[in-house]
């Protein structure tokens, strides 16, 4: 399902190129932070909300702390990976992307951030109306697989993905 649409070789010079008008340094610090404390708080669930897309803030706002105390307790804990992404999306405002964004921030050498551009550089022409766990779970697998291959983060392999979308996807 997942193909690379460039040469293997080339995520490196994609990558180096990588901009993105938001710094996650101050998220990267959270949410480490967050997993050791076990679960994440509002102002950190809305930092990497804002970070993903800022049109969510109005309704990730609207989640209750200890919600969000408790969704996040069970999504860091579980060993269930369809549990630990799906239940990030009873939280209001929170898709499968936003919910892929969170684990990425608390797991980065885990998970890899499902974006429509990456996808699209993986040759994903037109994402699904509606992801489901197997779509994601594909997603996360080929992006281990790679990063893995060529001795990268995962991180890495999302900015060159997302990169080469911003150049040539029309």
């Amino acid at each position: 399902m997942f193909k690379l649409r460039f040469p293997k070789e080339e995520i490196i010079h994609y990558r180096d190129k990588y901009s993105y008008p938001l710094n996650d340094d101050k998220i990267r610090k959270q949410t480490q932070i967050a997993v050791k404390r076990g679960f994440l708080l509002k102002q950190e669930l809305l930092d990497i909300c804002y970070w993903k897309t800022p049109r969510s803030q109005s309704k990730c706002s609207k989640n209750e702390d200890d919600f969000i105390i408790d969704i996040t307790k069970v999504s860091l804990y579980t060993d269930n990976e369809k549990l630990k992404i799906e239940i990030l999306t009873l939280l209001f405002g929170v898709k499968w992307p936003t919910a892929s964004t969170i684990l990425h921030f608390c797991f980065p050498e885990q998970y890899p951030i499902l974006d429509y551009r990456a996808l699209w550089s993986l040759s994903v022409d037109s994402p699904p109306s509606v992801y489901n766990f197997y779509f994601w779970w594909d997603y996360v697998m080929i992006c281990r697989e790679v990063s893995e291959e060529l001795g990268i983060t995962i991180r890495e392999l999302d900015k060159a993905l997302w990169q080469y979308s911003k150049e040539n996807q029309i």
